[in-house]
Formats: structure tokens, sequence, C-alpha cells
């Protein structure tokens, strides 16, 4: 393996999730302070511009995970949209939980996630088509990211991998 530099940048969430199948309490709807770290690798780095000497502006690579990650999941929950269950509780008044849920569908199969504001109780929902683990999650957002990662470091940067910290002691990690 060649040598390279590495940069890598936080953000912390706050979201909901369940685990349908687990077989234990993570079956229950619960919650976690969501710690994400992205990181980035270059085999040089920016000789102009405002990037000069950087792999990634840290300030660029924050606002693409505040779109990716902070946006749509933060103060909201995440869904597997196999959980039909939990989505009914979701489903917005007055319009047929089948009806709803066949949007929901058409969305997640065409974009790989839906992220639904018009809920009951106004929530933020994310709807995944996989259980909602770190490690899960972890794959996704790094998918979603990494094109903004290589067009905001102008095709120098690469992201490495996305770690998902699920608690303070527990995380999972997708990348290259």
């Amino acid at each position: 393996m060649s040598s390279h530099y590495v940069v890598t940048r936080r953000i912390g969430i706050d979201a909901g999730h369940r685990i349908r199948l687990h077989g234990s309490k993570c079956r229950h709807v619960h919650g976690h302070r969501y710690e994400i770290e992205a990181t980035c690798r270059a085999e040089h780095l920016h000789h102009e511009g405002e990037q000069s000497g950087m792999v990634l502006d840290f300030g660029f690579l924050k606002e693409e995970m505040m779109q990716v990650i902070d946006e749509p999941c933060d103060h909201g929950f995440i869904a597997e949209l196999a959980d039909e269950g939990v989505l009914e509780m979701f489903g917005p008044v007055g319009t047929p939980f089948a009806d709803w849920l066949k949007v929901i569908q058409a969305i997640v199969a065409r974009d790989g996630f839906a992220a639904v504001t018009e809920c009951r109780l106004d929530a933020k929902l994310y709807v995944v088509p996989f259980p909602p683990t770190a490690e899960a999650l972890a794959r996704h957002w790094y998918d979603r990211l990494a094109p903004l990662v290589r067009d905001r470091s102008d095709g120098i940067g690469e992201l490495m991998r996305l770690r998902v910290w699920e608690t303070p002691n527990c995380w999972a990690e997708w990348g290259i």
C-alpha cells in the first residue's frame, strides 16, 4: 500500500431505531447518540486554491456529512422498510397506510432510502431497505457520501471509511 494523507471529521446525531428481528432488547424502539466519522485519504495535497495544502477542507466534509446524515436523520427515527408496525406509527393522519407505504416503497426502490418529514407528530423518518444496524448504516452512508467527497476534493481525496459509533463502546465501519 502506498503512503497517503488521512483526514477524519466527526459529527453526532441523536436518532431512534429498532432492530425488528433482534432476539433481545434491541427489538424495542430505542435511541442512540450516534457519532459518525468520515475518514478520507489522498496521495497528494491540493497545490493551489482554497484547499491548498489539504486533502479536503474539514468544513467541506462537514457540510456533506450534515446534508447526507444530519439533516435527514438527527432527532428522527431510522426505520427498516419491512418494519410495517413501526412505519404505521408514523403514517400521516388522513392518508390510508397502504397508500402512504406504496409511496415510501417507491422512493426507497428509486433512491435507496426515503427521508420523510410529512409524518404523524411532525416527526422525521428515514426509511432504509435493511435493518438499521450500525454496520448497515455505515455502508449506506459511505455509499452516499463517497461521490460527494470525491467532488468536493476535486478528485484528489477519496472516502476511505465511515465509522458509526452506536454507543461510546461500540462502533462499526465500512470502507475500502
